[in-house]
């Protein structure tokens, strides 16, 4: 009997491919100089962390690659390559750094799409003194810069268009969720923060969306946030989101006016998450808690929990008043260059 054989993809090192791929490649590196240029005008320091860390970071929903490093005495000792270089970069900021940014390598299992890469190239840039609002205007002349160097009009993610050279659009999260969901996401939030998973689950019900027995209440805002309000965002212009419930910013501070809400925000262009950004939490004691809650949450989840950086802890005690950001590089060359899958604009894509 003939058997029909599915042809095998061409490989990335494929003579011709690249050839295929190479413009893009080199307008990634382009975008990445001129980035670099503004980091420097703008009196940044590029600092470039340990990869191997303690704790690859206390995110619920992030999965590391570990690793045992061998001592001199034959010793193992658990390392993980980490999912952001947060914590040592904060690290250096509580040393006295003032400006810092790296395009540091990443590393997050169980991600592999048209956007995700087990390892990629994170921006992440920090300024000590700032407010957080700063980092969107960062942001978006980053956006801006990418598009300069490739000659687009427009980013690009498919048949999505983003406009990176008008004004964001920027609203709450609970204005989004009001808004393209109809849910009134404060109704369900405690004076301090605290969250009640059966008062969201009325009102997500009422707007037509399963939930399921087991579902916590940051489960209910992450399927609301998947399928009513981030098909919305970033189309046309950017959309800032901002001013996340404090239960969804383990590392960012409350804001001042309403406790309930976190200085976080996310930036989306094309309908693509690009960019996470914080006023930092500096609490010791608070960060300690967070971890805790969502370390207990992915044993629940997933049997599992990552240890705490108990340096990170301490150094925070001397951290100063700070805003932060990642925003995903590959993504960002992405859009630029209307590539639509995020192995083609990585020089050697992970296997």
């Amino acid at each position: 009997m003939n058997m029909t054989q599915t042809p095998l993809p061409t490989p990335w090192w494929d003579t011709a491919h690249h050839a295929d791929r190479r413009p893009v490649l080199l307008a990634r590196n382009r975008i990445q100089a001129e980035i670099r240029g503004w980091l420097a005008e703008e009196g940044f320091t590029e600092v470039d962390p340990a990869a191997m860390q303690v704790s690859p970071g206390n995110e619920t929903h992030l999965h590391a690659f570990a690793t045992d490093a061998i001592g001199n005495d034959g010793q193992a000792r658990r390392l993980y390559l980490h999912t952001s270089p947060e914590f040592a970069m904060k690290k250096l900021l509580a040393a006295g750094e003032t400006r810092i940014a790296a395009f540091a390598h990443v590393w997050r299992n169980r991600e592999r799409g048209a956007l995700h890469s087990p390892e990629f190239t994170m921006l992440e840039w920090y300024r000590t003194g700032a407010d957080y609002t700063a980092l969107m205007s960062d942001t978006m002349d980053f956006l801006r810069l990418a598009a300069q160097v490739t000659g687009a009009a427009q980013l690009r993610f498919r048949d999505r268009l983003c406009d990176p050279f008008a004004e964001a659009e920027r609203l709450s999260v609970a204005e989004a969720f009001a808004t393209h969901a109809g849910i009134d996401l404060l109704a369900s939030i405690g004076p301090d923060g605290s969250t009640d998973r059966e008062a969201l689950a009325v009102h997500v019900t009422a707007a037509g969306i399963t939930v399921r027995p087991g579902d916590t209440w940051s489960d209910l805002l992450a399927r609301v946030l998947v399928e009513r309000v981030e098909p919305h965002l970033g189309h046309g212009r950017v959309t800032i989101l901002d001013r996340y419930p404090a239960a969804e910013a383990a590392l960012a501070r409350r804001t001042p006016d309403d406790p309930r809400l976190a200085e976080r925000f996310e930036v989306y262009a094309c309908g693509v998450e690009l960019a996470n950004g914080f006023g930092e939490l500096t609490n010791p004691e608070e960060q300690r808690r967070r971890f805790q809650a969502e370390m207990d949450e992915k044993a629940r989840l997933y049997g599992e929990r990552y240890p705490v950086d108990e340096d990170f802890l301490a150094a925070l005690a001397q951290m100063p008043a700070a805003s932060g950001i990642a925003l995903g590089f590959d993504r960002l060359v992405m859009l630029a260059t209307g590539a639509p899958r995020i192995d083609d604009v990585i020089w050697a894509p992970v296997p």
